[in-house]
């Protein structure tokens, strides 16, 4: 009977290890011509800190924050920060990241923000931020949507759930 439940016990962990790889794995968007393997996004909102153990979550509000001494430097740092990593199969023509996102107080309108790569590596990165004036008057970003483009093909894209 020991036997029984431990081999039980061996199949659930191996399913459960699986559903998690698999989980874990469905965030890579694939498109005819690249991939965008990650977006990390990073909300430095007003207020307190978090209170926390790990060390790892202080030093991303810190490292945002480096080197805003005033007020008013540190209410110009508060907002969104996005870093998207990505690659493309074809790496001899310039590509344009686009990051497009709408925020809480302009409804439907959405703002873009482009960045344009031309020494493309077999890896890259991408930094787009809302923040300063536009995240105090605007709001917090609600849905967001990046696309790797050359020309007007489209490579990839991926998208916040609450984008349509």
């Amino acid at each position: 009977m020991a036997s029984a439940s431990r081999s039980f016990f061996c199949r659930l962990f191996a399913l459960a290890l699986l559903a998690t790889f698999s989980a874990s794995c469905s965030s890579v968007s694939v498109g005819t011509g690249g991939q965008i393997s990650k977006v990390k996004y990073y909300h430095l909102a007003p207020g307190n800190p978090v209170s926390t153990i790990d060390p790892a979550v202080q030093f991303e509000r810190d490292y945002h924050l480096f080197g805003a001494v005033t007020r008013a430097e540190v209410t110009d740092r508060f907002g969104h920060y996005y870093t998207i990593f990505w690659k493309v199969n074809d790496r001899s023509q310039p590509v344009t990241v686009r990051f497009e996102y709408r925020q809480a107080n302009t409804g439907l309108d959405a703002k873009v923000l482009e960045e344009e790569v031309s020494d493309i590596g077999r890896t890259h990165r991408s930094k787009f931020q809302v923040s300063g004036s536009e995240y105090n008057t605007s709001g917090r970003v609600t849905a967001w949507k990046v696309t790797l483009l050359r020309g007007k093909e489209e490579l990839a894209s991926q998208q916040s759930y609450l984008w349509n």
